[in-house]
C-alpha cells in the first residue's frame, strides 16, 4: 500500500528512537494532505497538537480535533485526512513492548482518547530536543497509563458493512445537512425500512436517527475545523437547523461544548 506525505514540514529530530521498543515521529501536514490507506508493524498513538484530520479505518471514521488522539494497532488499515493546518505527533509501540507492559490485549483495537492537559504536555515533552533515556522512559509509562481515558467518541461514524446499509451510508454522508427520512432511503437502496432500520442498528450500535444526527455534527466539526473565521449562523443554516440555539444544543449533546467553545479550543 503506498502512502502520501505531501505537502509536509519535517520538523527538527523528525524521528527518534527511545531505545526502548518505542519511536516518534514529528511532521507538519498542510491542509488538503491525504496519507493514503497503509498500515504499520508497530501499534501507535496519532495526535495533531494542532488542527483537525479525519482518520479512517475499516470500521469507521473520526474527526479528530486538537483535543483527541487515536490508537491505531498495529497492522490495521487505515488513512489519515488532513482538514486544517496539523502538528502531528505520533508514538509508535512495537507489539513486545507492549506484551511488556501488560498492555497488548487491552489495545487490540482502535479507539480516541481525550487528550487531557496532562497526556497533552506529556506528548509535548516527548518531543523536546533535550531529553534522557530515563525520562523519556517514565513519559511514555505516563502516556499508557493515560490511555485508560478512552472513550466511544461522538465524533467516530461508525460504517456499516452490509451493502445495503452502507449504500446508505454513504448518501446520508455525500449531503449530512439534508433532511433523510429512512423510508425514500430505503427505497433507493433496495430494501424495507424496517429492514434499513434494523441494519443501521445492528451494523452501528446507533439508531438511524442518532447516526444521522453524528453525521451531521461531525459535517459541522470540519467547517468549524477548516474555515479560517467560521461563521456558527452561517453553518447552521447549511446543516439545516433551524437556529443557532438549536444547532448549539445539538453539538453540545454530542460533543459536551457549544460551537463557540469549539472554535475557542480550535
Amino acid at each position: 500500500m503506498s502512502i502520501v506525505e505531501a505537502p509536509i514540514h519535517i520538523i527538527p529530530g523528525d524521528r527518534r528512537t527511545t531505545g526502548d521498543g518505542a519511536h516518534l515521529i514529528g511532521r507538519n501536514y498542510q491542509k488538503g494532505a491525504r496519507l493514503e490507506a497503509h498500515m504499520h508493524r508497530e501499534a501507535q498513538l496519532v495526535y495533531a497538537a494542532r488542527g483537525t484530520m479525519q482518520v479512517t479505518t475499516p470500521n469507521g471514521r473520526w474527526l479528530v480535533p486538537p483535543d483527541r488522539a487515536v490508537w491505531v494497532p498495529a497492522r490495521l488499515v487505515h488513512s489519515i485526512d488532513v482538514l486544517a493546518d496539523i502538528e502531528m505527533r505520533t508514538l509508535y509501540f512495537d507489539t513486545a513492548w507492549l506484551k511488556r507492559e501488560r498492555r497488548s490485549a487491552s489495545l487490540k483495537s482502535e479507539f480516541v482518547v481525550r487528550v487531557s492537559p496532562l497526556l497533552h504536555q506529556t506528548i509535548l515533552a516527548l518531543f523536546e530536543t533535550d531529553y534522557s533515556t530515563e525520562r523519556t522512559a517514565l513519559l511514555l509509562k505516563l502516556v499508557m497509563l493515560e490511555l485508560h481515558r478512552a472513550e466511544d467518541c461522538a465524533t467516530f461514524i461508525p460504517l456499516p458493512h452490509e451493502p445495503r446499509c452502507r449504500r446508505a451510508a454513504d448518501i446520508v454522508l455525500a449531503a449530512p445537512a439534508a433532511a433523510h427520512e429512512i423510508e425514500a432511503l430505503a427505497e433507493k437502496v433496495g430494501t424495507s425500512a424496517r429492514t434499513l432500520s434494523r441494519l443501521f442498528s445492528a451494523q452501528t450500535q446507533l439508531s438511524f436517527k442518532s447516526w444521522c444526527r453524528r453525521a451531521r455534527v461531525a459535517a459541522a466539526i470540519e467547517r468549524l475545523s477548516v474555515d479560517a473565521n467560521p461563521s456558527i449562523k452561517r453553518i447552521a443554516a447549511d446543516l439545516g437547523y433551524a437556529s443557532v440555539p438549536a444547532f448549539s444544543h445539538a453539538f453540545r449533546q454530542v460533543t459536551g461544548r457549544t460551537p463557540t467553545e469549539f472554535v475557542e479550543r480550535r
